[in-house]
């Protein structure tokens, strides 16, 4: 369990996935009950908050949205930094996205908790004629990497409210970005470092935001290539 008792708990967490898998969306539906076929891409990332009833407690998750472009990942350890959980996401209809999940398992591995709850979560699971990543495999993928894992679907909004609840259910008192406050704490000092925190984060973005648009017209991202086989 997350804790006991009449509590409220603050816990930091990340989306990480590479481009297209569906981590905008997802946080769109759990937080706020809505899909959009044609969802923008992430500049940098974006913050959002939902709160759950696990058990006896309420957890207030802080998400952020990472971008999954190969420019936005020198950001990717500062946002890990304090963060008590994180989804990775990748497509089941993307034969490459799911292999490409190590290389976010590694940002753990040097800059996460080491007690954080780490989820994998196959996206697009309404697709299912346009599978090329099997359940079976992920699984697999998952317990050797000491995740848990989940499909999911933003657009019919499968198990995205269980992945985030399971999240909650897993969160060691250890592992969380704030102290478990009362109804009445007043604020502490640990609010007014989350607040440093975010606004760094802000001016960081915006500086590689800046950065990368002088550049944009002489460089261009190139995606992996598939020879459309799959083991």
């Amino acid at each position: 369990m997350a804790t006991t008792g009449n509590k409220n708990i603050n816990a930091k967490l990340v989306l990480l996935g590479d481009p297209g898998a569906g981590k905008s969306s997802l946080v769109l539906r759990f937080v706020k009950g809505q899909f959009v076929e044609f969802q923008e891409s992430t500049i940098g990332a974006a913050f959002f908050s939902q709160t759950l009833v696990v058990n006896d407690a309420t957890v207030k998750f802080e998400i952020w949205d990472t971008a999954g472009q190969e420019r936005y990942h020198s950001l990717a350890p500062m946002y890990y930094r304090g963060a008590a959980a994180a989804i990775i996401v990748y497509d089941i209809t993307n034969p490459v996205s799911c292999p490409t999940c190590s290389h976010y398992i590694s940002y753990h591995c040097h800059e996460g908790n080491p007690n954080m709850v780490m989820a994998l979560a196959g996206n697009k699971a309404d697709l299912l004629d346009d599978r090329k990543v099997a359940a079976e495999e992920a699984q697999v993928y998952a317990q050797e990497n000491g995740l848990f894992f989940m499909e999911t679907s933003a657009k019919s909004a499968t198990n995205v409210n269980d992945i985030f609840h399971e999240i909650g259910t897993l969160l060691p008192g250890s592992n969380l970005l704030n102290r478990v406050k009362n109804d009445h704490a007043p604020c502490s000092g640990d609010c007014i470092s989350v607040c440093c925190h975010v606004f760094l984060l802000i001016v960081l973005t915006l500086y590689l935001l800046a950065c990368s648009e002088k550049t944009t017209t002489s460089s261009a991202f190139t995606e992996p290539r598939w020879d459309g086989s799959h083991g």
